[in-house]
């Protein structure tokens, strides 16, 4: 048997921890008769399993026959890869001939005679939706990791539309939530920051030890030592248990330099550069001092109350950072703190 556990971003390992309670919610909404919502917008940290989750529920949306299922890329012409889609569906590929839609100045199959060539993407996809319609079929569009950028605008622009228009049209997108704050903030887009929110919080423990405990074979007390190396975070589930698989003969702290290195390398390097000076300086405190007190860390800082909130949310939005207990701040990654104090 192979490693069961993946370092890969984006794939769904061999040993996956499903978001139960999220992962229904996004599912029984949309599967209802009348879907109270049809836009979800999954946000978290690095590392947290945004994709999983985004792919997890396509997958299980794929298999009910009236559900369509397109995955789009950000980089490129999303309305002109929706439709491409849509038209290579072999059924909705003969409703739309038999229908004489012709779409071939755009691209896309043969003339039709006797038809009018449609010119404009966006007439395109309103006809193509109204048989998606008229076919009984609903369509899932998946989008990962969007910004504010020129195709996700005029993609979500035209979403818009089409929910205006009642057609069977459902998106979910993943992204940071400083990339998503970003786009939905957008005049334009307003129907983006009425959209529900998934922020993934750290996995379930109890979850973690079992699957750890069943994996390994292991007791108790061991499978409890490896959840909280992980403090419920899904990359370092992975991580840790890729390195545990791949290094039997070894004690659980001989391989946490190695665990420290992979969190560092693909995870934790890239969100130390994207955080501000005054984030880290936050971060770094706490790490240093081992502070959780708010007024403790504020005060060391010589920040004021109001100019420390502000950091504290922005920490908090980006999945850093607990403050659910009042007074309290304390640090959701895993490890953080070695990886700070070696850049210090």
């Amino acid at each position: 048997m192979g490693n069961p556990f993946s370092l890969s971003f984006g794939k769904k390992p061999g040993e996956y921890i499903s978001r139960i309670t999220q992962t229904n919610e996004v599912l029984e909404t949309f599967q209802d008769d009348e879907p109270s919502n049809q836009v979800y917008m999954v946000t978290g940290a690095r590392g947290t399993g945004k994709t999983v989750m985004m792919t997890s529920i396509a997958e299980e949306l794929r298999r009910d026959k009236r559900w369509i299922v397109v995955e789009l890329n950000p980089e490129r012409d999303m309305l002109q890869k929706l439709a491409a889609d849509l038209y290579a569906i072999p059924e909705m590929h003969a409703l739309f001939i038999k229908a004489k839609l012709d779409f071939s100045a755009l691209g896309l199959g043969v003339s039709i005679e006797n038809a009018a060539p449609v010119t404009d993407i966006e007439v395109a996809l309103d006809k193509m939706l109204s048989h998606v319609q008229k076919a009984g079929k609903r369509l899932l569009i998946t989008v990962d990791e969007v910004t504010n950028s020129s195709n996700i605008k005029i993609f979500s622009a035209a979403f818009q539309i089409f929910l205006r228009k009642d057609y069977p049209v459902f998106l979910i997108m993943t992204g940071l939530y400083e990339n998503i704050y970003d786009l939905q903030n957008e005049k334009s887009l307003t129907f983006l920051y009425r959209a529900p929110k998934v922020n993934l919080e750290p996995l379930n423990y109890t979850a973690i030890v079992a699957r750890y405990k069943g994996v390994f074979d292991i007791s108790q007390d061991k499978a409890e030592e490896m959840a909280k190396l992980t403090k419920g975070y899904s990359y370092a589930f992975q991580v840790l248990g890729y390195l545990v698989w791949q290094n039997r003969d070894k004690e659980l702290q001989d391989i946490i330099p190695e665990y420290d290195q992979y969190l560092e390398e693909y995870v934790y390097a890239k969100i130390w550069d994207e955080l501000s000076e005054k984030d880290r300086s936050v971060v770094k405190e706490m790490c240093l001092s081992g502070h959780t007190n708010v007024t403790e860390i504020r005060n060391a800082l010589g920040m004021t109350t109001p100019e420390f909130s502000v950091y504290r949310d922005r920490l908090k939005r980006k999945g850093l950072i607990n403050a659910n207990q009042r007074g309290y701040i304390f640090l959701i990654l895993p490890r953080l703190e070695a990886f700070v104090k070696m850049r210090t």
